[in-house]
């Protein structure tokens, strides 16, 4: 049905555009409110078939979804913010397969996706989702999956796909559920390329996942996520690219700093070859709210792999928790091959550093070394006048 609807409404976009001659050409359709774009205090929707530029010093309102599609690019500049109606789910900004994003923010100029709602909450409106080209293990070879949130095509081939580049760009109260299977987070990366820039990126107050990478293999590069409602970074389906100065504070409401499986469970890994999650994570700092919270920082399962440099977890009953089985979840394997392991880890206020249910035995130094060494992300040298906690 989501399809169906997309094509109509590309079809509709084509006719705008080829029938109209003035300046407004790139406008292709706003779906709620039949207006364009361009003017102070305008709002922005619908589906668009040529670029969208969104003006230097103009505030926009985003009410519904924003969809990119292939062969477009959305440009944001430095010190915009997007407010979007409180309308859970169904107000989001997608880039799509083929498309690009170019939001480029500073330091002192960030760009800001939030709620226009006067006291907003986690969940008010949907976040960011960028569709890519790269390869996603729920899947076989060029093949593609759709995403929970607007049914879109993602994953293939292109380990270097480019969906454009994000820096310093800071998302709030987004996470808005359409069902309890399909839930927006702030940023979801899906078969994202690692031809694409994304760094200085902030994840605030979300109702779900803060981040996720659904497979692909972008890099990112100085990440916050603070009180996230549900797991602050998540990888699934063959993520394979490198989160580099990371940092996880956890507020009242929350579940894991970091929850990573090797392929979605609900689909299955149906890669060939088969090939299992398996990113780079350095310099990572997770705050939480005391070990006895009864919580975990990192929750390792569905036979993910993963190299983890330079970490610091402070305040959590458990470490690491390792979940997985001697079949199709074999994520103590990963420790004995040494494609699973911890370099460089400092605990503080933690009970219990490690915790192994994956039906392998192995001990904790199988798995890490260096306890005592890790110096975590160096959040105050990288995050002054971009994010918010």
């Amino acid at each position: 049905m989501k399809r169906n609807l997309l094509f109509g409404l590309a079809i509709v976009s084509m006719f705008f555009s080829a029938c109209t001659t003035d300046d407004t050409a790139d406008i292709v359709l706003n779906v709620n409110n039949g207006g364009t774009t361009g003017s102070t205090g305008t709002t922005i929707s619908g589906t668009y078939t040529t670029d969208l530029t969104l003006e230097a010093g103009t505030d926009y309102t985003l009410n519904g979804s924003l969809i990119m599609a292939s062969g477009t690019t959305l440009t944001i500049p430095e010190g915009t913010t997007i407010s979007a109606l409180e309308q859970g789910s169904d107000v989001y900004i997608a880039i799509s397969q083929g498309a690009k994003i170019n939001a480029m923010g500073t330091a002192t100029n960030p760009i800001i996706l939030t709620s226009n709602a006067s006291n907003p909450e986690a969940g008010d409106w949907g976040g960011l989702i960028i569709l890519g080209r790269a390869p996603i293990n729920s899947v076989s070879g060029a093949s593609t999956s759709t995403s929970e949130i607007a049914s879109l095509p993602y994953g293939g081939t292109s380990i270097g796909d480019d969906s454009g580049s994000i820096r310093y760009m800071r998302i709030e109260y987004s996470g808005g559920s359409a069902d309890g299977q399909s839930e927006n987070n702030g940023f979801s990366f899906y078969g994202v390329g690692n031809g694409t820039l994304v760094e200085y990126i902030q994840a605030f107050e979300g109702k779900d996942d803060g981040i996720e990478f659904f497979g692909g293999t972008v890099n990112v590069d100085y990440v916050s996520v603070v009180n996230a409602q549900d797991d602050s970074i998540d990888w699934t389906e063959g993520y394979t690219g490198t989160i580099t100065n990371a940092y996880v504070k956890h507020g009242a409401d929350h579940d894991k700093g970091i929850e990573a499986d090797g392929y979605n469970t609900d689909i299955g890994n149906n890669s060939s070859p088969i090939f299992w999650s398996k990113p780079t994570v350095n310099n990572l700092t997770i705050s939480g709210n005391g070990s006895g919270t009864g919580n975990e920082a990192i929750r390792l399962r569905a036979g993910t792999q993963g190299i983890f440099n330079n970490i610091e977890i402070v305040g959590f009953a458990e470490g690491f928790d390792l979940d997985g089985d001697q079949g199709d979840a074999p994520t103590g394997a990963g420790v004995l091959s040494n494609d699973l392991q911890v370099t460089d880890v400092l605990f503080t206020d933690v009970i219990l550093k490690m915790k192994n249910d994956t039906g392998e035995t192995f001990t904790i130094t199988d798995f890490i070394s260096g306890d005592g060494n890790g110096t975590g992300a160096n959040y105050a040298s990288w995050s002054t006048g971009w994010t918010v906690e």
